[in-house]
């Protein structure tokens, strides 16, 4: 098996990890902004020293910043902080594989974002694919319960977050293109380097500041969480950085359809680790919502 394939199931198994941490954080320690600090927290300075150790590989001086990055990396990063903290406040909600199910719909947002609101046409088996998402959406947006032809099925708070999830992290995916574009370099590892470094500072920084002033006691509990919480850096870090390396190895479209591999690893922790039942109808709309997501990936 090709080197990219290992690389990309290393990055999804990582991310598993983060959510999967960021799970049981939220669910006995720490609150949802809470949680979502703490991977910004701890993975922070390990970027940072990332980003310094290249610098000194490299002998690169630190390079130029465009008109437009701040404005850019600042939108991304808090659309991230946004999406992640949706993401961990649905885990509280349902279960582990349907909170990492909603968040793919991340890739069916954003063509259908790019067609409302750039114009982008979408071919015919594009607009299938996007039709199958919505089935699979519409299978695992009920709670339990809840009638096969009710409104509850997408009208409900665990619902409205996978899909903010999906569209805040489209949001956050286009900004951090924006601004590494506006990095003045040739290197597209430095450029990488410097705008997850300066995000994730601005993450760090914006998340301490409002759970200092809106969560007192939180940032305690998240030094207190440290055991935990610096694995969520450690995980968050290390697939950032397997994310990229596929990208350089292999097309992004076949990376990301192998990166599905995810849904798969969710359902596994779901069961495995959580213990929580998964039911036909979820079983079946993360099918379907799987199908969508590799289907427009492949067609991209």
């Amino acid at each position: 098996m090709e080197l990219w394939i290992w690389v990309t199931l290393a990055a999804a198994a990582f991310q598993t990890v983060r959510f999967t941490l960021q799970k049981v954080l939220r669910g006995g320690t720490l609150s949802t902004f809470g949680a979502t600090f703490a991977r910004f927290a701890y993975s922070a300075p390990l970027v940072a020293l990332g980003l310094a150790a290249y610098l000194a590989a490299t002998a690169q001086p630190l390079p130029t910043l465009g008109a437009g990055f701040w404005g850019y990396a600042l939108t991304g990063g808090a659309a991230q902080v946004l999406a992640t903290a949706c993401v961990v406040a649905l885990f509280g909600a349902r279960n582990f594989a349907v909170g990492i199910t909603f968040k793919k719909t991340e890739v069916v947002q954003t063509a259908l974002l790019g067609f409302v609101l750039l114009g982008e046409r979408l071919s015919a088996p594009a607009v299938g694919a996007i039709a199958l998402g919505l089935a699979g959406v519409w299978l695992i947006g009920a709670p339990p319960g809840a009638a096969f032809g009710g409104p509850g099925r997408i009208a409900n708070r665990a619902a409205a977050l996978g899909l903010a999830s999906g569209g805040l992290f489209a949001v956050s995916a286009v900004c951090y293109r924006g601004a590494s574009l506006a990095v003045g370099s040739e290197d597209p590892v430095l450029r990488a380097a410097v705008t997850l470094a300066a995000v994730t500072a601005a993450q760090m920084a914006g998340l301490a500041l409002w759970l200092w002033r809106r969560e007192r006691g939180e940032l305690s509990r998240v030094w207190g969480a440290r055991r935990v919480a610096l694995w969520v850096g450690l995980a968050s870090m290390g697939g950032s950085f397997c994310w990229f390396l596929a990208f350089t190895l292999e097309t992004a479209a076949l990376v990301k359809a192998v990166g599905q591999v995810e849904l798969l690893m969710s359902l596994a922790v779901t069961v495995l680790v959580f213990h929580e039942r998964v039911s036909r109808s979820e079983l079946a709309g993360i099918a379907l919502l799987t199908a969508s997501v590799v289907g427009l990936v492949l067609l991209a």
